[in-house]
């Protein structure tokens, strides 16, 4: 059962579930984190909560394609994981290396310390939804999506859902000096989540999501990957436990768990490009790349 937020005819937000068939359903609740108390209140599943809810009332008539969604939930943070796979310790060792590939790099200790890398990516205000504009800096020359798994998780750590995330990334700034992380993740419109939430009960293997990222550029196909949650380093047990250790999180927050799918070293986003990342039963988020006007970086 997947969870979304659309706008409806009177331009309300509103919270609906998504049958495997495609139905849409809309439900009484404002957000994901009220259905979910609502379910704890009643001692129920959130998925029973919301078949029942839904074997009560009738479908709306249009298909999620032909809704103006929005995010599925508005987190007021959301953190990311970084080098929790092979793919992605080999671009950051490249990229901190000027391209000498055989060099040691403080990546390739990260990736087999106990010890993630866990940065603070976006809030609320800076996160897009589904059709959104994503921002690419006016700093940097060497820019890219990162598609990634996004955990939805309660103050607790529980993971409520799985969705879609984009932590787009500027690879010359990091790479100049890793203390530009900051600036290399986070900015304006710098973060995608979407186009739905899969609710965790739905889920029969979380480490078995194929992905897939798709870049356009004049409606030509000319970046495409693909890659299975099978090949995290980490499990996403290990990445919670390190967010939420001495910390103090909200209810819906987001934790994205890292990128396989990295495009070649000559690529970098332009002004225009359409971005698609799809991950199997969730669905596919897009996004068009814009280098706004007058933005402050």
């Amino acid at each position: 059962m997947r969870i979304i937020r659309y706008l409806n005819e009177h331009s309300k937000a509103t919270l609906a579930a998504v049958t495997n068939e495609g139905k849409v359903y809309p439900l009484p609740q404002e957000g994901l984190i009220e259905l979910i108390q609502q379910a704890n209140a009643q001692n129920v599943s959130p998925l029973s909560l919301v078949e029942f809810t839904i074997s009560k009332s009738k479908p709306i008539q249009y298909s999620v394609e032909n809704l103006s969604l929005l995010v599925p939930i508005v987190a007021e943070e959301v953190w990311a994981s970084g080098v929790t796979y092979e793919r992605s310790r080999d671009a950051r060792n490249y990229e901190a290396t000027d391209g000498k590939l055989d060099a040691t790099t403080f990546y390739d200790k990260i990736y087999e310390a106990e010890r993630p890398e866990i940065f603070f990516k976006s809030t609320a205000a800076r996160t897009v939804g589904p059709g959104q504009e994503v921002y690419i800096r006016s700093d940097s020359n060497w820019q890219i999506p990162e598609p990634e798994l996004g955990l939805v998780i309660n103050r607790d750590g529980e993971i409520l859902g799985y969705t879609i995330g984009n932590d787009m990334s500027c690879r010359d700034i990091e790479g100049e000096n890793p203390l530009y992380l900051p600036q290399a993740k986070m900015w304006k419109n710098s973060c995608s989540i979407g186009p739905a939430i899969l609710l965790a009960e739905s889920v029969e293997d979380p480490y078995n999501f194929d992905i897939t990222c798709r870049i356009y550029r004049n409606d030509e196909l000319i970046v495409e990957g693909k890659a299975n949650t099978n090949q995290l380093k980490r499990n996403f047990d290990e990445l919670i436990s390190f967010l939420i250790r001495d910390n103090e999180i909200f209810d819906g927050t987001v934790l994205l768990t890292g990128t396989c799918i990295i495009p070649s070293n000559d690529f970098t986003l332009l002004d225009g490009d359409q971005i698609e990342i799809e991950i199997s039963n969730i669905g596919v988020l897009k996004n068009r790349v814009k280098l706004p006007n007058n933005i402050l970086v």
